[in-house]
């Protein structure tokens, strides 16, 4: 049954319209959206290791596209969207310490949330919300959402033939660690701040 699913997930990784499926992915999930680009990357890099970078550069560019939209619901619609989906996220009550965390070290934040499992969007609508400087923002939001699916797509490119061999084999595995990384995600932004 994983075998079948895995072929028929890299048949629409090879799709023409899979980089729109990518880059619609990597936006939401910087703003609203709960499941990691990831899931599209890695079988769309595995389809094509060549490619691998390319996709890399539409989930960075849309990833920050998204993040100046969860910037937005932060700034402008944090009453109503924005503090539904921090406190979907358990950051409600941790509003104020991240204030103070800002002030100081708003910068390390977002580098360091951005290369991790916990959901993008809590840094970018908490960015929005504390009024960071927006092009700061987006400069850093560059450099670890980059570092971040680039260091992949290297991996995916290097090492992808291995990789999809053992994916091939061992594909219900690689979904549950998808799955436990994602709810890890969440568990590890509802505890800290």
């Amino acid at each position: 049954m994983f075998k079948k699913l895995y072929q028929w997930t890299l048949s629409l990784a090879e799709s023409p319209h899979a980089p729109w499926a990518l880059g619609i992915i990597a936006f939401a999930e910087s703003s609203f959206f709960p499941i990691p680009p990831d899931t599209i990357l890695v079988p769309m890099s595995l389809a094509r290791p060549n490619r691998a970078f390319f996709y890399a550069l539409i989930c960075t560019l849309a990833s920050v596209a998204g993040g100046i939209l969860g910037y937005a619901i932060g700034a402008l619609l944090y009453a109503t969207l924005g503090r539904w989906l921090i406190h979907l996220y358990g950051y409600g009550a941790r509003v104020d310490d991240l204030r103070a965390l800002y002030a100081h070290w708003g910068w390390a934040f977002i580098l360091i949330k951005g290369l991790t499992p916990i959901p993008f969007k809590i840094v970018t609508i908490t960015s929005g919300l504390l009024a960071y400087s927006l092009p700061l923002f987006i400069l850093l939001c560059l450099i670890t959402r980059g570092a971040r699916f680039f260091l992949l797509a290297a991996l995916l490119n290097r090492y992808g033939a291995p990789i999809n061999g053992l994916l091939e084999k061992y594909f219900g595995y690689f979904l549950l660690i998808l799955a436990a990384a994602v709810i890890l995600g969440f568990v590890i932004a509802a505890h800290l701040a």
